[in-house]
């Protein structure tokens, strides 16, 4: 089981209070309509997928229903860190630093 830490709330929970809802700090078209097919192809199905930390997006579903962002190793599925939504991407390399394999939170 995950335990994911909310950074609204200050706790850490099971996976179970949450939802992934995917990949953060993805660019949104200012205009969608002016979009054609390839472009809304690669924005909605076109992902980093990455092996090692990834930036992703949850919410808080089962408290207080906030989206927040996480640096979650796709290796290990540890959490790296959350952190509140709208603030910039967390540094890899300082978190990788920091960590030595321990769980870090903001």
């Amino acid at each position: 089981m995950l335990l994911i830490h909310c950074p609204y709330c200050n706790e850490t929970l099971p996976e179970a209070e949450f939802t992934y809802a995917g990949e953060a700090h993805i660019a949104r078209a200012t205009d969608p309509s002016a979009l054609g097919d390839d472009e809304w192809e690669g924005f909605l199905f076109i992902r980093s997928n990455v092996r090692g930390p990834h930036y992703e997006r949850w919410r808080h579903l089962h408290g207080c229903g906030r989206f927040f962002n996480a640096v979650r190793d796709t290796v290990s599925d540890r959490f790296l860190t959350t952190y509140p939504a709208g603030q910039p991407r967390a540094d890899l390399a300082a978190l990788t630093a920091a960590t030595d394999g321990a769980e870090v939170r903001k």
